[in-house]
């Protein structure tokens, strides 16, 4: 049993480790601020929290605070004494941390920073987890992307996670502490609130709104279901192969949105599609499948839920909470 301390353990990914780490017996802190740059009339913030939150309730500590916060954090980490930390706390969606780069600057990497400097302090930390982003990756020069591919971040969250890793290998070999970095890809499933692709698809098709596929949905993404991606986490933080190690935590596919769609309409018929080209001011990142077999030889990661199989799953949970009308 060991005791683990999430930063943004309440958020999307977070619940999913928490809850995965609570089942098979370990003690989990969280820490969130509790923090939503999403449109609060869109995203569905406070239902799926509150659902997270209820879940979570009396089987994990669940501390309000801001990584931000040196002191507090600080205070925190010394009072719970954790053998590992796993740090999620970011302002989390690319288009956000463009728009707000001050605080996506002050949160991913000034709150890396805090994090990192409290661990060098607390000898009862072991292992440092730094969620990262394939978004480091920028346009894929091949595909499958591994994790030597070159990292070229195209926007602000790209680039302070990439500095976040390079922070995490330069505090952690300073002080001789292990790491495992991790780099999801178009995490979806239920409670994201964030408004991703995935989730706008999701709750625009069940109220009868139109989609809007840009280029005709060529884009591809390696979409990956969050109970994958935090099982790989888990296999992460537990392995001893993970030790000072860079892993893919994804599906291993490249879909395209097109075909996100034509699922969807597998089991939500009639639902209206409009095609538009992309406006020229939005530079994303031609992106498609990321290379798993790393994760697969040394964690034994193996996602299983296939996109079909997520995107059940997923509106099903949609469908049965009701948050959309």
């Amino acid at each position: 049993m060991s005791k683990i301390f999430i930063t943004g353990g309440a958020g999307f990914i977070g619940y999913f480790i928490a809850r995965e780490l609570l089942s098979i017996g370990d003690k989990v802190v969280i820490y969130d601020a509790f923090l939503n740059y999403a449109n609060p009339f869109a995203s569905h913030y406070n239902e799926y929290l509150k659902f997270r939150l209820d879940n979570l309730k009396g089987r994990a500590v669940i501390i309000r605070g801001d990584v931000r916060n040196k002191n507090e954090l600080f205070r925190a980490i010394v009072e719970h004494k954790p053998d590992i930390i796993v740090h999620l706390a970011a302002l989390p969606i690319a288009t956000a941390s463009n728009r707000f780069s001050e605080d996506a600057m002050s949160i991913n990497l000034n709150g890396t920073v805090n994090v990192l400097e409290s661990i060098r302090l607390v000898p009862s930390v072991k292992r440092f987890v730094y969620a990262s982003s394939s978004m480091v990756y920028g346009n894929f020069e091949y595909i499958p992307a591994d994790e030597e591919h070159p990292k070229k971040p195209l926007d602000v969250y790209g680039a302070t996670k990439k500095a976040g890793e390079l922070l995490t290998r330069a505090y952690t070999r300073q002080y001789g502490i292990q790491h495992t970095i991790i780099r999801p890809s178009a995490v979806y499933g239920p409670t994201d609130a964030n408004l991703r692709v995935s989730q706008i698809f999701v709750d625009n098709a069940l109220q009868g709104k139109a989609l809007i596929l840009h280029n005709g949905g060529s884009s591809k993404l390696d979409f990956s279901f969050v109970e994958d991606v935090a099982h790989g986490f888990v296999l992460a933080m537990k392995s001893k192969k993970a030790v000072n190690q860079t892993f893919n935590i994804t599906r291993g596919e490249g879909r395209s949105l097109r075909e996100f769609v034509d699922i969807l309409k597998q089991h939500i018929p009639n639902i209206k599609v409009k095609y538009k080209e992309r406006p020229k001011s939005e530079k994303r990142p031609e992106r498609g499948a990321l290379d798993i077999s790393k994760a697969r030889k040394l964690l034994g990661y193996n996602p299983q839920f296939s996109l079909e199989k997520g995107i059940e799953k997923y509106i099903d949970f949609v469908r049965r909470i009701g948050v959309v009308k």
